[in-house]
């Protein structure tokens, strides 16, 4: 490892922020572990609690019709298409009643940017869950869609996200976020909110007084310099709002238009969730991705600067849609949580813990307590 990769990742783990030239720079870094120790110290740093979480949500797609075209989405409809679909509400219903019955306690509530619903059509869905489910929390309507529902309906972008707010909708996923950069987003996709569309639908969302997750997804026409591009404008908001809760990054699945595209491993997730821990210093947790990239490689995302399991997922069908499917039970992730020494804990979107201690695995510490003079050498040891 060359002096400056040294320099850098001593730096990041000892709490100093990270330019976006040293960020670029770590991309030159192959050393695989070295760039695992730096986040996983990072990420002891930020939780040297004895558990890593997960949660229990469904990924619930209310209409797969889209105005929008992305050359890497297999799961979009044009309205004529004999496959297209809204969901009647009561196969909304079935499916929430069989998440609560899980153990979940959130719909992840996404679909297309369909072209004719309106505003007053989402805000009686979201009434009527909310009435139905009160205490399920519906992480609903990713910024492309609402950005959608602003164009739509020629309403204000606050005004949209405030009527929604109070017909229930409780927080934002981070989808269709991509490469943050309108270069990539231009040649990628047609009808769809740009980069400063959809940071500006986090920030109003965030000065109501809401909160979001913000994603990457990665691996295709982007260049490292535009990952770090999309992490610098991540932190940027962040630290004007403070709104986000989490990141999740993944590699793009390939699939519709895009199946060409050689798919990058588990290589480059892994060397790209690390450098996103290591620049990100203001967004306290990190997700493993383990849908797209299998179980082990999921584990394995929690001592490369993940400090979260992500969802059980019981339905997804996005990925799904690219031919990526990869499933696992509860047991099985909160066995790979064990594995590596942690406790098992259930969280909320909000990451407040909603289960009750793991006693079985309380007597496997792990030793938080790291500093770059642990990692450099290569002697981060979990204990």
């Amino acid at each position: 490892m060359n002096a400056n990769i040294s320099r850098i990742l001593a730096k990041a783990v000892d709490g100093q922020r990270l330019t976006p030239e040293e960020g670029v720079a770590l991309f030159e870094c192959y050393d695989l572990p070295a760039l695992g120790r730096a986040a996983h110290a990072v990420c002891n740093r930020l939780h040297p609690e004895p558990y890593r979480t997960y949660n229990i949500d469904r990924n619930v797609n209310y209409t797969n019709v889209c105005a929008a075209v992305c050359d890497f989405c297999a799961f979009y409809r044009k309205s004529h298409h004999e496959d297209a679909y809204v969901l009647p509400r009561e196969e909304l219903y079935r499916k929430i009643e069989e998440t609560i019955a899980l153990g979940g306690d959130q719909i992840l509530l996404q679909g297309g940017m369909h072209p004719t619903l309106k505003l007053e059509w989402y805000e009686e869905l979201l009434r009527d869950l909310k009435t139905r489910y009160p205490k399920v929390n519906l992480h609903a309507f990713s910024p492309p869609e609402l950005w959608h529902f602003h164009k739509l309906n020629k309403i204000p972008l606050r005004e949209v996200l405030q009527r929604l707010k109070d017909a229930g909708m409780g927080s934002l996923p981070g989808g269709g976020g991509e490469i943050l950069v309108d270069r990539v987003r231009f040649a990628l996709t047609k009808n769809k909110a740009l980069t400063d569309e959809w940071l500006e639908v986090n920030r109003v969302w965030h000065q109501l007084g809401g909160r979001s997750t913000c994603t990457m997804m990665f691996g295709h026409i982007e260049t490292v310099v535009e990952r770090i591009e999309h992490l610098e404008r991540l932190r940027q908001l962040q630290d004007e709002t403070g709104g986000f809760t989490a990141f999740i990054c993944w590699t793009m699945q390939p699939g519709h238009r895009m199946a060409d595209v050689p798919a990058v491993g588990a290589f480059e997730y892994l060397r790209t969730q690390a450098i996103a821990r290591l620049y990100l210093d203001n967004i306290r947790n990190i997700q493993s991705s383990w849908v797209t990239q299998g179980a082990k490689i999921g584990q394995l995302a929690l001592l490369f600067g993940a400090n979260d399991m992500g969802s059980l997922m019981i339905e997804e069908n996005v990925v799904a849609s690219a031919g990526t499917v990869h499933y696992q039970t509860l047991e099985q992730i909160r066995r790979s949580i064990r594995e590596l020494g942690y406790i098992p804990r259930q969280r909320n979107v909000f990451y407040e813990l909603i289960d009750t201690p793991d006693t079985e695995t309380e007597v496997f510490p792990v030793t938080a307590s790291v500093s770059s003079a642990d990692v450099l050498p290569g002697r981060l040891a979990l204990n």
